[in-house]
């Protein structure tokens, strides 16, 4: 079968369809698999509570089971949502947010693919652009997104040793050049692999940037604020005219509504708009309606800060906790300071296999982590620090099986280095 070009790409083997492959053959290989390797959130007890009681509203009476399942909404998300969504931002964050600033997608995956090729690929001129990323390691997701190959640029970070083995990422803005070819900047916040969360100083820098060059700044808070609130450090909530905030609904409990969130200008909702309307005729209704009332009176953000980050954090330093005993104190790894995500990034300076073998060795002894090697996109030059990183969830699993899988993560690593 001869595929297009666009079908070729697609089709072709890439690291987010490879992982999810991985996952999915571990768990149908009938071993006790402890899965660390996906992005699948916490199942918190409390928030699906909630969540239970309003489906069960939904569905009694027949006008919301209609709206619910049997009409569609407008391609730029459910009306009712989206100004309860408008007024909710401009109480608490201070954004001069309204309905037309918002706009709803299947998900933060579909919403990237429509922002990212709206402003980087071929242009009428001849001229080619790019998603600028100001560091990598970033989200896995971004990195098979453009209609072309040659789609992201990003620069190295500058890497801070801290105590207590931990060390943190921050933007090296010598080396971040914005230029012609820059179509738009992106960073998430906090960080999918690493759980970085950048400085306000930071931001305001690259918001400088953007203005500068007269690009969009494009800020993925799948993770961050106002909700799922998932950081644990000080972070102002950030939006002008010129940035793009994009949120989801997945980790504050429903990944499977596959409900993405953009708030953006007025124009480029109009696109995103345009683009639904092609691609999926509308967004689903059923993250919007579910989570509906808890934004109209502001109970999401509520929950977010006082149930919602309260497990994750406790999870993150049951986890880093765990992972230090395990390991003592004579083997040179490292761990990017927790300040948000689910996932804690492991450095392991200097081991003798990369992280692609360790990987395939901790699958055999029944633990699936993922190899850091998937996660830079952009950097084109060799850099061995791509090779002595994994990224593990440690909110997928009981806390007994999150101190098993981190407890062979450790023996293996001690093993390489031993062996090494």
């Amino acid at each position: 079968m001869d595929f297009s070009s666009f079908g070729k790409k697609f089709t072709a083997d890439t690291g987010i369809q490879s992982l999810m492959d991985d996952i999915g053959n571990a768990v149908d290989s009938g071993h006790d698999m402890i899965m660390m390797g996906g992005g699948n959130p916490a199942n918190i007890p409390a928030i699906e509570a909630i969540l239970h009681r309003r489906l069960q509203q939904l569905t009694v009476m027949p006008n919301t089971l209609r709206q619910l399942i049997g009409q569609y909404d407008p391609p730029q998300g459910n009306k009712d949502f989206i100004e309860d969504l408008a007024m909710l931002l401009r109480k608490c964050m201070g954004w001069p947010v309204k309905r037309h600033n918002i706009a709803l997608t299947n998900g933060s995956q579909a919403g990237f693919f429509m922002l990212f090729n709206l402003f980087a690929g071929n242009f009428d001129d001849g001229t080619q652009r790019y998603i600028q990323l100001p560091m990598a390691p970033e989200y896995i997701g971004y990195a098979d997104t453009g209609l072309r190959q040659d789609f992201f640029t990003a620069a190295r970070p500058q890497i801070d040793e801290l105590d207590d083995h931990l060390f943190k990422y921050r933007i090296a803005f010598d080396d971040f050049k914005v230029n012609k070819q820059t179509g738009a900047i992106c960073v998430s916040r906090p960080t999918n692999p690493t759980g970085n969360v950048i400085t306000d100083v930071e931001i305001e820098q690259l918001d400088a940037l953007a203005q500068q060059h007269r690009v969009p700044l494009i800020i993925d808070g799948a993770y961050g604020v106002p909700f799922p609130g998932i950081i644990f450090t000080e972070a102002t909530p950030f939006w002008n005219d010129n940035t793009i905030v994009c949120l989801s609904l997945s980790k504050f409990g429903l990944p499977g509504a596959r409900t993405g969130i953009i708030i953006a200008s007025e124009a480029i909702i109009r696109a995103v708009s345009s683009i639904n309307a092609i691609i999926n005729l509308a967004s689903g209704s059923m993250g919007a309606m579910l989570v509906g009332e808890l934004v109209q009176n502001g109970d999401i953000i509520n929950l977010s800060q006082t149930i919602v980050r309260p497990y994750y954090e406790d999870l993150a330093q049951f986890a880093v906790q765990t992972f230090r005993s395990a390991m003592g104190e004579n083997y040179p790894y490292s761990i990017h300071r927790p300040e948000g995500t689910m996932f804690l990034w492991f450095w392991f300076n200097n081991i003798p296999i990369t992280s692609q073998v360790l990987y395939e060795r901790l699958k055999q002894r029944g633990v699936v982590v993922v190899s850091g090697h998937h996660f830079f996109p952009g950097i084109t030059t060799s850099w061995l620090h791509q090779h002595q990183c994994i990224r593990v969830n440690y909110a997928a699993q009981s806390r007994d099986r999150v101190k098993r899988g981190l407890d062979i993560i450790a023996d293996e690593v001690k093993q390489a280095y031993i062996a090494g």
